[in-house]
């Protein structure tokens, strides 16, 4: 029987669908694509349930026809900031002197016995580290000797009306949400190296309405935010400083959009298209990148507030690794690693090798995140999210679908 995945990256500007299938050895193959304009969504929150499920019917059956198979079910991204990441910590004592499966799940239990909302839900709780007595530091407890078990967790949660919004609109496209999973996650599978993880890092997704943030260190999540800005608001910037359609100005962010005008030449010009029927102009290109710095800056002075505000500004000797549609503006790199005062590369999803060339950018690692995902039932396989989380998430999302159906 054939193991065939799928991953669902609902985005505020794009929506995108990979169907793969993978080996008994655990590799991943990739067998189709399906990449259509979003329109339903704003800030990474569903505003338009029909313009979203025309989208996601798209992206499918494009995915659909380039595979030769059906999607029938698929790991849905989440993203808007809605989403929440906080810290979490339990004690229980060891009850035969030696640490079992069965007391890793109850100190689980205990960390994750916080007071929350009713109107939000649980997405994921992602181990830290545990500690046994006095040794600290433990990632694997199980069969360790010792008395008392504490555990440190990270715990995301979201606003539980997306997660219905979100699950109604893949069914109604005729895909069943699987699962649900944070999209920083998801992009931080596709793109980050083993060592990056142990040594500390911030990945910076910079989506279209939204900017996802996830810091790992000794190879855990230590952290993860969501912030309400991304790449439309640079659009919607050139839109008006420009006085061009929207549609004009995200073409011309993309195709000579600069993050820092330091990479501009003095004689470079752009043709702008006008409005309503008026004379296209002529500019100069560092126009355009005057536009669009400043907004650079803001989005990365509020990532670098997050990091200090999180405690983990301090802990990233790899720096930060940026993906997102807005990573691909010239000058980006430079531009972070100015304000950041750390290293910076872009992330490309290398860690799903059977991608192709079209989709070997950065706003393809979501998509490509979530097929990993979907690969092993019990999480990521640096960082696993378990203990049931899959189950519980499983029944949550089929409770959401019977309410809704």
């Amino acid at each position: 029987m054939r193991n065939i995945l799928a991953g669902l990256d609902v985005g505020t500007s794009k929506v995108c669908a990979l169907i793969a299938e993978a080996a008994e050895s655990g590799e991943v193959a990739l067998l189709g694509y399906g990449v259509a304009p979003s329109t339903g969504l704003r800030k990474g929150v569903v505003v338009n349930i029909e313009a979203t499920v025309e989208s996601i019917k798209s992206a499918v059956t494009e995915a659909e026809k380039s595979s030769g198979l059906k999607l029938g079910s698929a790991v849905v991204g989440v993203a808007g900031a809605h989403v929440r990441g906080f810290n979490s910590h339990g004690i229980v004592a060891v009850r035969a002197g030696e640490v079992a499966e069965r007391d890793v799940e109850r100190v689980i239990e205990a960390a994750r016995a916080v007071a929350i909302p009713l109107d939000r839900q649980i997405l994921h709780i992602l181990p830290q580290r545990f500690s046994i007595d006095d040794q600290e530091g433990v990632r694997e407890p199980v069969g360790m000797a010792g008395v008392r078990l504490e555990a440190h967790i990270h715990i995301v949660t979201a606003a539980q009306s997306y997660g219905q919004n979100l699950v109604r609109c893949c069914e109604r496209a005729g895909v069943t949400a699987k699962d649900l999973v944070l999209e920083p996650l998801a992009s931080a599978a596709a793109v980050l190296f083993p060592e990056e993880r142990e040594l500390g890092v911030a990945l910076v997704d910079i989506g279209g309405g939204t900017t996802g943030i996830v810091v790992y260190h000794g190879g855990a999540v230590m952290h993860t935010a969501v912030l309400p800005i991304g790449g439309n608001h640079l659009t919607g910037d050139v839109a008006a400083g420009l006085r061009t359609p929207l549609a004009d100005a995200e073409q011309l962010k993309i195709t000579y959009g600069v993050a820092t005008n330091l990479v501009v030449g003095r004689d470079e010009m752009v043709r702008v298209p006008g409005v309503g029927g008026r004379e296209p102009r002529i500019i100069a290109r560092r126009l355009l990148g005057e536009i669009i710095e400043p907004r650079m800056e803001e989005i990365f002075a509020l990532v670098q507030r997050e990091l200090i505000r999180s405690g983990a500004a301090d802990s990233l000797a790899s720096g930060l690794v940026l993906v997102g549609g807005s990573s691909l503006l010239e000058g980006t790199q430079e531009l972070a690693e100015r304000i950041f005062n750390a290293p910076v590369r872009r992330g490309l999803p290398i860690n799903l090798p059977s991608v192709p060339e079209p989709m070997m950018k950065p706003m393809f690692a979501t998509a490509a995140g979530l097929v990993l995902y979907a690969r092993d039932e019990n999480g990521f396989a640096n960082g696993k999210d378990r203990h049931g989380r899959l189950g519980k998430l499983r029944s949550r999302v089929t409770e959401w679908m019977k309410e809704f159906f």
